[in-house]
């Protein structure tokens, strides 16, 4: 039987919840502590990082996690969805504690075009990028010959979450400090 939440009034699969837990876990280890909540996205930041990425949210809500080991903070999880070109693709996004991306995935691919942004090679090049990177496909982000949609659709949406880190940090620190590691 399958797991089935709500997210945002829709189903998710519980199916892509485990995949965002083994995908935290095959990049942190087995042995950390993951804390999942849903962020509702306030309006006045959903606005401005829309207008800066060039791309809408998908819904008003984003499943996020917190990833601890002992009491030491490793960094955040998000999961986000952006439109292909006729259907939702599905990904993940890792950030360390400062915001850069430690690993992104695609954890569901709908469209029939486009899937070589699930490769890992491809989604190798926006590890150690931050919220300053232009993630411009051509320029910082390696184009697909046959997969445009998709990829400017990935390199957006990877941007908009890297422009959200500060407001996902934050809500979680004011629901209690956890020692960084970096300290």
């Amino acid at each position: 039987m399958a797991l089935i939440l709500l997210y945002g009034g829709k189903a998710v699969s519980g199916n892509i919840m485990d995949k965002a837990v083994a995908f935290i876990k095959s990049n942190a280890g087995q042995d950390v502590h993951i804390e999942q909540r849903t962020f509702a996205l306030p309006p006045k930041i959903k606005s401005d990082i829309q207008k800066q990425s060039r791309q809408r949210f998908f819904r008003d809500r984003l499943h996020v996690w917190r990833i601890t080991r002992g009491d030491s903070l490793l960094g955040y999880g998000m999961l986000d969805n952006v439109y292909g070109k006729t259907a939702p693709i599905t990904f993940m996004t890792l950030f360390d504690t400062d915001g850069h991306i430690l690993a992104a995935t695609v954890l569901k691919y709908r469209e029939p075009y486009g899937g070589q942004v699930q490769n890992k090679g491809w989604l190798n090049q926006f590890a150690g990028k931050g919220r300053e990177a232009g993630f411009r496909v051509g320029a910082d982000v390696s184009a697909i010959s046959g997969a445009t949609i998709s990829v400017n659709a990935m390199a957006r949406g990877i941007k908009k979450l890297s422009l959200l880190f500060p407001a996902i940090r934050a809500s979680f620190e004011k629901r209690g400090k956890v020692k960084n590691d970096q300290n």
